[in-house]
């Protein structure tokens, strides 16, 4: 896709968008209370067109397609405080996030210098926050008692790394958990939704989970059964697909690649997928958790098509060295300080990754042509 196509899909949708809205009705009836809100359209800043939604050859709202959480790219989970209850930019600042946007397009497609490149937005939103409710946009207080279910840090973190279960879930090429595979993050955003009479289907990109939405009124499963991804019951109502996951296990989060505090299993989970426009899929899903968070809170992002339209592979547990590797360079780690501390030598314990960061980037004075670290004394 060209740059000029893509900066005139911002160009259109800046168009759409021009008029500022509200929250509306929906905010206010959920606050305080447990019952998800209804469906949030924020891809049109609170001014939603009329459109047909598209139907199946046996009649449900057609979903169908390759969707992208990309665009929401610069959008925080919660709220800066500077926006208040504001869901949406005013005109200036969307013309700011509209220049942004540009200037990551053209720096993603010209500057581009290795066969790593992290993916973009091609859209500007006008969202202040994914977090739409409770109204102020942030994720509410973690309880106290639920602080120390931090997910493990794994190569992400100070170490000592001793067994598996000091890496995340993501790490292991078990799970992103349903929230982390949907956040945008650097690449691999990608999610196809195939629908059959009955049944809807959703895979994701990264780590590639695909969970089964049935639409045919069956019970979930017994309370005894535990799982990843849950057990989830669909509906439909109107144009909207309702989804209701439970049956959780304890070991997922709600952060991007399924990062932070771990929830509980009395987690809840509700999905509201509808489709607003050809190229639009507003996504929104609804964590009532009271063991974990102190009240429900929702998260709402329009999705748009994926670019290049296909989920590309991602073999996760078919190349993942990282655990054996890692714990393999924990271990030479105690050998070394050990070795050291018989000489006299008493040095802090290495980082994981020595400070290299995503994409094996190393900080300044780090790396090729850099002089070489000084030894311990």
């Amino acid at each position: 896709m060209s740059t000029t196509r893509l900066l005139g899909l911002v160009g259109a949708l800046t168009a759409i968008v021009a008029a500022v809205g509200t929250f509306g009705d929906s905010r206010a009836a959920a606050q305080g209370s447990t019952t998800p809100p209804a469906l949030v359209v924020t891809a049109f800043g609170g001014n939603q067109p009329q459109y047909k939604v598209p139907r199946t050859s046996w009649g449900d709202p057609d979903l169908q397609g390759a969707w992208s959480s990309d665009d929401m790219s610069n959008i925080p989970m919660s709220r800066p405080e500077q926006f208040a209850d504001r869901l949406y930019l005013n005109d200036k600042e969307f013309e700011d996030r509209v220049t942004q946007v540009k200037r990551g397009i053209e720096r993603s497609e010209n500057d581009a210098d290795s066969t790593f490149r992290f993916d973009f937005a091609r859209r500007a939103f006008r969202q202040t926050s994914l977090v739409v409710d409770p109204p102020n946009g942030r994720i509410p207080p973690v309880r106290p008692a639920a602080q120390t279910r931090q997910m493990p840090r794994g190569t992400f973190g100070d170490g000592p790394l001793d067994w598996t279960t000091d890496f995340s879930l993501y790490e292991r090429c078990i799970t992103r958990g349903i929230a982390g595979s949907v956040l945008r993050v650097i690449y691999g955003n990608g999610s196809r939704i195939v629908q059959g009479p009955g049944v809807v289907a959703m895979s994701y990109e990264m780590v590639h989970d695909t969970r089964i939405f049935y639409t045919d009124n069956r019970p979930h499963v017994g309370d005894g059964i535990r799982q990843y991804l849950g057990n989830s019951r669909a509906r439909w109502e109107g144009d909207e697909l309702v989804v209701e996951t439970t049956n959780l296990t304890d070991q997922t989060a709600v952060g991007v690649n399924g990062n932070g505090v771990r929830h509980s299993q009395q987690m809840k989970m509700t999905e509201r997928f509808k489709r607003v426009a050809d190229d639009i899929l507003q996504y929104q899903i609804t964590f009532d958790d009271p063991v974990t968070y102190e009240r429900p809170f929702t998260i709402a992002m329009p999705l748009t098509p994926l670019d290049g339209g296909r989920l590309l592979p991602y073999d996760c547990h078919e190349g993942n060295m990282a655990i054996v590797q890692s714990l393999g360079a924990e271990r030479a780690e105690d050998k070394a300080l050990a070795e050291d501390l018989a000489r006299g030598i008493v040095r802090p314990r290495r980082a994981v990754q020595d400070g290299a960061g995503v994409g094996a980037t190393l900080p300044p004075g780090r790396g090729r042509g850099a002089a070489p670290a000084a030894p311990p004394q």
